[in-house]
């Protein structure tokens, strides 16, 4: 279902509008080399302007109107280049993952070979002639982009196949557990949030103790809480969480079945909590599925690594600069009656130019 919602949601309709003169090129023109294989501008360009309209429809009320100038890394880089740069990790390992689909002796069945001419087919029919020039939208480079989109899936799937999936109940037990936090964050009538003063903590310290205190003696943890007010939330945990505050982790996983902690302080609050099960079979078998899900993606990532430290890539930069994010704006237009069937569109502003 995955493999063909992506046929589908490619087989839409995209709006490119020009915002500024740009530069061109020749969709023949070599974007990257991997070992003997080129990728051409108009299959580069493709899948970026169609992540691109993906972007600019779903993220761009969050981002905003200069989404593609602001800082899209850590590194400074610009969020273009990030996704630019991903866009181009993709399409390299597309061809690595075609390039090694016979290890693994995968083939296209006929009938995906026809679902993905079926798509091309509807690709060119819902766009018009200019949209798709501009975002090299012709029916070989549609075509090609969902056969490797194909042989990715399939690659990936034989790859992950290898992991180990035999997870015992001691390397993925989960506790449990019921916790009140006393938060360092006030909100007033209106929602707007305040952090505490020190003397302010100072008084929900005071609060936190003669609760933990009652807690400690008290038969039913959730029960004691509502009492006093307060509202005890369940969760579970291992040694390693990550959803909880580390000094909680902590102070939890010392304790045995009914034990209770006394105030403990993190950067966002205090709290008090009690492990009401050493061992939560539901929690366990969900942290096994993390876990085999892990092995998974660690070994396609490490399988992939390998590849391409023993592959060739070079990249013309020259060429790949000139797809510009900035001087062409892609949407998708969305069709109601159809969840995948998106249109990408463009709304020209200025003239093109050579």
């Amino acid at each position: 279902m995955k493999k063909r919602a992506v046929i589908c949601l490619l087989a839409g309709v995209l709006a490119a509008a020009s915002l500024s003169g740009c530069g061109s090129f020749d969709g023949s023109d070599v974007v990257v080399t991997v070992d003997d294989k080129e990728i051409t501008a108009d299959l580069a360009n493709f899948l970026a302007r169609y992540t691109q309209a993906q972007y600019e429809t779903y993220y761009a009320g969050y981002l905003g109107d200069d989404m593609w100038n602001s800082e899209g890394s850590s590194d400074g880089e610009s969020y273009e280049d990030t996704v630019k740069d991903s866009v181009l990790e993709s399409l390299e390992n597309m061809y690595l993952m075609e390039a090694h689909m016979g290890d693994y002796d995968i083939v296209l069945t006929e009938e995906e070979e026809n679902s993905i001419k079926e798509a091309a087919k509807q690709f060119d029919e819902n766009n018009g002639l200019e949209e798709k020039e501009k975002v090299s939208g012709n029916t070989d480079t549609v075509e090609r982009i969902l056969e490797l989109m194909t042989i990715q899936k399939k690659v990936q799937d034989a790859v992950m196949a290898g992991a180990d999936t035999e997870v015992s109940d001691e390397e993925a037990a989960q506790k449990k557990m019921q916790y009140v936090t006393f938060s360092f964050t006030t909100t007033d009538e209106e929602g707007n949030s305040s952090e505490m003063t020190d003397e302010e903590k100072a008084e929900l310290k005071t609060q936190a103790e003669e609760f933990a205190a009652g807690a400690a003696g008290a038969s039913d943890f959730s029960a004691y809480a509502s009492q006093q007010g307060y509202e005890a939330v369940e969760g579970t945990f291992d040694s390693e969480s990550t959803g909880y505050p580390e000094e909680l982790v902590a102070e939890m996983d010392k304790l045995e079945e009914g034990g209770t902690t006394g105030v403990v302080e993190s950067t966002g609050g205090y709290y008090v909590a009690r492990v009401t099960s050493l061992f939560d079979r539901e929690a366990t078998d969900t942290k096994k599925t993390e876990i085999v899900q892990e092995r998974q993606q660690k070994l396609l990532d490490d399988t992939i690594s390998e590849w391409r430290d023993d592959a060739k890539i070079d990249v013309n930069n020259r060429v790949w600069d000139k797809v510009d994010f900035n001087k062409l704006s892609v949407t998708m237009k969305q069709d109601e009656t159809d969840p995948y069937a998106d249109e990408v569109q463009t709304d020209d502003q200025a003239e093109e130019t050579e």
